[in-house]
This record gives structure tokens, sequence and C-alpha cells, in this order.
């Protein structure tokens, strides 16, 4: 089974989660940023989220992780929960 790990910074705006990614793309700390900025539990570890399979996210998020080049940024990604920058930092098929 596809496994695959990610980290992420999640804000309510769109205009909010694309600023960050003007930020990332100009050099900015990914981690850094998901610590400052991030309203998910996560940016306290720079928006770790750890290893995990299809299924275990809400499907906007699982379609990104799976399908996005390892080591880009993607977003922002509208979910129930906010908007959401994302990078895969890991996949196996």
């Amino acid at each position: 089974m596809p496994k695959a790990s990610a980290r992420h910074i999640l804000v309510a705006s769109e205009e909010a989660c694309q600023d960050l990614k003007t930020q990332v793309e100009a050099g900015g700390d990914f981690a850094d940023l998901a610590s400052a900025h991030s309203d998910c539990p996560s940016g306290k570890k720079g928006g770790e989220l750890g290893e995990f399979s299809p299924g275990q996210m809400v499907r906007e998020f699982d379609d990104v992780v799976f399908s996005a080049d390892v080591g880009t940024v993607q977003g922002p990604v509208k979910t129930q929960f906010g908007f959401h920058l994302i990078e895969v930092t890991a996949r196996t098929d």
C-alpha cells in the first residue's frame, strides 16, 4: 500500500495561504512559517504530519499528497478545515 510523509501549513483564508506560499518560494523556511502561522497543532512541529496511507486524510489532501512531486509545495488546497500549503516529503508506492 502506498505511504507518504508530508508537512503542511493550515490557515483560514486563501489569501493568507497564497502569501505564505510566496514566502516559501522566496526562500522562507517552511517549518518556521508553519510554527508561526499554522492553525493546526502540527505547526508546533514545523507542520510535520508523519507517515500515512491513502484514506487517513481528507480526500482533497490525499489527492495532492499522492499525486504531487515529492519536495514541491502545493496549494492553496481547500478542505473543510481551511486552506493548506502542502509539501510531500516522502512517498512510497
